[in-house]
């Protein structure tokens, strides 16, 4: 019998999305944020986190979301890519959440091409949808280079 697949639920607007909890090392409320000069328009900025550089991008913006109001339930996934940390900020960030393999369909025909390199699944839970996200994947665009530039790399603490 095949595992449960357990990911970090997050909410954007009104749609959850689910990251597999591996790739997530802790979820944090926002700080200040400082600007980056000639960032690209999704990236916020950088925060400092215990002693650590780690841009922060905002997944509303990278959604095409209309971006919200800063709001006391925000929140800011720190992902592990390749031995750095990126901050995403997120709607709000709910729980762990555990999904029978069967209930999970794969992205098929509803996303458009560009989007489903990074959708993995859909899964369903107690009635609701939570769209699965690949972060290596969403995090690959070109755009994210300079991004990429701007990243520590993080000496590996497991």
């Amino acid at each position: 019998m095949e595992k449960d697949l357990q990911i970090v639920g997050f909410r954007i607007g009104t749609e959850t999305y689910g990251v597999r909890i591996a790739s997530v090392r802790e979820i944090v409320r926002v700080p200040e944020i400082t600007s980056v000069p000639s960032a690209p328009d999704l990236i916020e900025g950088v925060i400092n986190l215990r002693g650590k550089i780690i841009p922060v991008m905002d997944l509303r913006k990278r959604f095409g979301s209309a971006p919200t109001q800063p709001d006391k339930k925000n929140r800011i996934l720190v992902v592990e890519l390749e031995n750095k940390l990126i901050g995403l900020i997120v709607s709000s960030a709910s729980e762990v959440l555990k999904i029978p393999p069967s209930e999970i369909e794969a992205p098929g025909s509803v996303f458009a091409d560009s989007e489903s390199n990074y959708v993995t699944g859909v899964g369903k839970l107690k009635g609701r949808l939570i769209i699965l996200l690949d972060i290596a994947r969403l995090l690959r665009q070109p755009e994210y280079r300079k991004l990429e530039e701007a990243v520590e790399p993080v000496a590996i603490s497991r």
